[in-house]
């Protein structure tokens, strides 16, 4: 195949500069880091990324979900200049400033349901996660915390304590704090072993009945869900899912987290992804990732009786809302607002490409996602779904040495996933489709 964007220059990949700074990176770098693609990058524009061997990629990773409108786009990379050339830092808990309110007011105004119009600004998604939970205890007098099975929100200890996966990211780091599991929608592996749309989404039902009995009534304050589960497989939940999740929680007068750190900015066509499901009323909204063009900032958003519930000084941060990450976010958002059209182009053409795939390979046992958030979970057999973790990393190895960039994810690590640039041009999709097939074809042959 001719190729127009992705181009391999060396024998080898990682080349040898890569290679060089790979030895180097094991010697300096703590080995709890762990890389996706072992090229070093030497400049990335639009949807390529060019490594120091001079190897370009298709980007399907988007720096897990932050590039949604790609790399350094135009109006960004002034906006940050011009910041820059103004201040760079006060700390707004010294001397507030007007980019600060703004991506608020943004926020404020687009927020899924209503009356979700205060924020918090931190750096990342984690962050805005933990105050997110603290806010909903002191709020409410509870102190327990119920997350999904497959759900991730984070590395820091409250947001650890959320997600769901053991290995790699809480083996080893606990006591943490008290949280608990409730089952997601996972209608491609019910854990209740029902089918879809017969079942009534019993798996909130189930929510509903675990919250009602007496080790938990009265004493969870939050539920803190993702609308479609990230790291956990980009499983994507029936469109009954959360509006009866959110009406479970105002059942037990619990605060319901909105998780958009990773499905929020336009992702999934939408600005945010619940919006998807009409009826579905979040009393607080995380966002991340996404809004700030690839600069760290966070956000917790809440209904005002919720966000004004702790004292003064006890929320913020030193680099929380950084004017320079606040320009970015506002040049982003408004290059989201003017591009949320391109979505289902892009994903009716990835779509149709999965479909066909997954009848020429049988590995691939479920295609799935919303909008430019999509995913392929290989299993070893179609009718028992043994998850095939050794041939999704195989196919990521093998797309990066054709140079297209994916993630894997996934509980069971089964699971391809890709978040293009909502911009990516149609002839850029095409190709890395053909380089994704390409891949399955060298692996499974």
């Amino acid at each position: 195949m001719s190729s127009k964007h992705a181009s391999i220059k060396t024998a080898e990949v990682p080349g040898p500069k890569s290679a060089a700074l790979g030895k180097m990176r094991e010697q300096l770098i703590a080995k709890g880091v762990g890389i996706v693609a072992p090229v070093f990058i030497d400049k990335a524009d639009g949807s390529i990324l060019t490594d120091i061997d001079g190897n370009s990629y298709i980007d399907m990773g988007s720096g897990i979900g932050v590039t949604n409108v790609g790399h350094r786009p135009a109006e960004v990379e002034a906006a940050v200049k011009a910041q820059a050339s103004r201040f760079i830092h006060t700390c707004f808990q010294v001397t507030p400033y007007e980019g600060y309110l703004r991506v608020a007011e943004r926020i404020a105004k687009s927020a899924p349901g209503s009356g979700l119009t205060k924020s918090v600004l931190f750096n990342a998604g984690a962050e805005a996660v933990e105050n997110s939970v603290k806010i909903a205890r002191h709020y409410n007098k509870r102190t327990a915390s119920f997350s999904f099975n497959h759900g991730f929100h984070g590395r820091t200890m409250m947001a650890l304590a959320l997600t769901a996966k053991e290995m790699p990211y809480k083996a080893g780091f606990g006591p943490l704090p008290e949280t608990y599991k409730v089952e997601f929608a996972y209608c491609y592996r019910c854990p209740f072993d029902m089918e879809y749309p017969s079942c009534g989404v019993a798996c909130a039902d189930k929510i509903d009945e675990m919250w009602s009995s007496p080790q938990f009534e009265g004493k969870v304050s939050s539920l803190i869900g993702e609308p479609i589960a990230g790291e956990g497989g980009f499983i994507v939940p029936p469109k009954e899912f959360y509006p009866k999740v959110s009406k479970v929680c105002k059942k037990h007068g619990a605060v319901y987290i909105d998780d958009e750190i990773q499905t929020g900015a336009g992702r999934t066509g939408k600005m945010w992804c619940v919006e998807h499901w009409p009826g579905t009323e979040p009393d607080m909204l995380v966002s991340g990732k996404g809004i700030g063009g690839g600069f760290p900032v966070s956000a917790t958003t809440g209904r005002a009786e919720i966000m004004d519930a702790p004292q003064v000084g006890g929320l913020g941060g030193t680099f929380g809302g950084n004017p320079v990450a606040c320009a970015a976010a506002l040049a982003q958002m408004d290059i989201i607002d003017r591009s949320l059209g391109n979505v289902n182009r892009i994903n009716s053409l990835i779509i149709k490409r999965l479909n066909e795939m997954q009848g020429k390979f049988p590995v691939i046992g479920e295609v799935r996602g919303i909008g430019a958030m999509l995913a392929l979970e290989l299993v070893s057999d179609p009718k028992t779904k043994e998850p095939a973790a050794k041939e999704a990393g195989a196919v990521k190895n093998a797309a990066l040495k054709k140079g297209l960039l994916i993630l894997t994810c996934g509980t069971y690590n089964n699971v391809i996933r890709m978040h293009p640039s909502i911009l990516m041009p149609q002839d850029m999709v095409e190709e890395s489709m053909d380089l994704l097939e390409e891949s399955f074809r060298e692996v499974m042959s």
